[in-house]
């Protein structure tokens, strides 16, 4: 009887985002849900200092493991069980997130840690099975990664008011992995993949903050000023949405399929892992003052509230644009120009004390100018990088062999994965 070869783990074709990794994802609505309700609760400098902290740590989490899974078969049994560990323990990590600053901090640390080192574990397996290629990059990365996990787990062991000082030396050790196992590395990434996963995510996080202001609309007494300020949330976020997936979103998936395989790598790191990561702050922000605003509907935003309002909109609006100006896109100063005034006059509504409906008009009005100006004077051109999102042809590198694959075909897959 002749024996048969074992079935690999990496995938050999391009394919889109997989039910087990939506699974995956759905734990973090949580996490950033325990972000936001902690934000809220401590909306002080020191306090914003440790959300953000925890945030990298959740948001790292989740990005390295979209990393590992882009070149892995996630219909393969083995993927999928070591998916769902990490699941499992993410879940944990974000139920303890209120921890992370208590005497109880190793919920949240070693929970953490697990996630991680599944995802380096499974990253170095799956890419050990690329043939021909030199895997010393992998290898620089789980190695120089563990500096960062250790500080972690100090961190954790350590006296609160020295956490925040160990963790942001472990936040320093991660940029620098990142950094330098990105030299001279030629990573084989599927860029339609890694760009829907980064998508998603923000998909995920704004959707957290309507989830905020439907939790209030379901607990507290309707009133003509609860409603008004909760329209009003709901314009806000719509617009977000807009001014990422109208049309940017497409773009920045079709400028990084373009381009050429040493330096996708980089752009993968600059551009979503660490670009993306002050755009869910501020979605984080925004709905925060979503929080407090429909809490207390009837009196003018608080000076903090406005200021998480404001800053959390320029944050979103801004990370956006300097991925796409990463990979090689138009400087939006239109964008730039819009957020500026819209601080001006927040500012002036701040002094006022205004009723909360008047600042997220303001914001609402300064998102409709940014998306109704791109929509008449598109700023990356109407051509093919506009039309991925209408089944365009934008290309993607097969990184089973030399032929192209298209986003639309990526997308049409039956079953789901990426290629690093």
């Amino acid at each position: 009887m002749s024996g048969t070869t074992p079935r690999g783990i990496r995938t050999s074709r391009p394919q889109g985002v997989a039910f087990v990794e939506l699974f995956f994802d759905l734990v973090f609505v949580f996490a950033v849900t325990q972000l936001t309700a902690e934000s809220a609760h401590h909306l002080s400098a020191d306090g914003v200092l440790r959300s953000v902290i925890v945030g990298w740590l959740i948001w790292w989490a989740w990005t390295q493991f979209t990393w590992t899974l882009n070149p892995a078969d996630t219909s393969h049994d083995r993927v999928r069980i070591v998916t769902l560990a990490a699941t499992a323990a993410a879940f944990v990590m974000a139920a303890s997130v209120p921890r992370a600053f208590t005497d109880e901090a190793l919920w949240f640390a070693l929970p953490y840690l697990v996630v991680r080192l599944l995802g380096l574990g499974l990253q170095v397996r799956v890419e050990m099975e690329r043939e021909g290629a030199e895997h010393a990059a992998v290898y620089r990365w789980a190695g120089a990664s563990l500096a960062g996990l250790a500080l972690v787990l100090v961190g954790s062991l350590a006296e609160p008011g020295l956490r925040s000082i160990i963790w942001l030396a472990a936040i320093g050790a991660d940029f620098a992995a990142a950094t330098w196992a990105g030299r001279q590395a030629v990573w084989d990434l599927n860029p339609a993949h890694l760009s829907e996963r980064h998508g998603l995510f923000v998909i995920i996080a704004l959707g957290e903050s309507l989830i905020v202001a439907g939790a209030a609309i379901a607990e507290a007494p309707l009133s003509p000023a609860l409603m008004t300020v909760v329209g009003g949330a709901i314009v806000v976020a719509c617009l977000l949405w807009w001014t990422y997936f109208g049309w940017l979103k497409d773009s920045l998936e079709h400028r990084f399929a373009a381009a050429s395989p040493d330096r996708l790598g980089p752009l993968a790191r600059d551009a979503f892992s660490f670009a993306h990561f002050p755009l869910i702050c501020g979605i984080v922000g925004f709905a925060v003052a979503v929080e407090e605003t429909v809490a207390h509907p009837d009196d003018p935003m608080a000076a903090a509230v406005l200021a998480a309002l404001g800053i959390g909109v320029i944050l979103f609006v801004v990370s956006s644009a300097l991925s796409l100006r990463i990979l090689d896109g138009p400087v939006l100063r239109a964008r730039l120009a819009v957020l500026a005034l819209m601080a001006a006059v927040l500012a002036g509504v701040g002094i006022t004390g205004l009723p909360p409906v008047v600042p997220l008009g303001v914001v609402a009005a300064a998102l409709a100018g940014i998306v109704i100006f791109e929509q008449v004077r598109p700023p990356d051109g109407s051509g093919p990088e506009r039309s991925v999102g209408r089944g365009g042809l934008a290309a993607v590198p097969d990184p089973g062999g030399g032929h192209l694959a298209t986003v639309e075909d990526s997308r049409a897959d039956d079953h789901h994965g990426g290629a690093v």
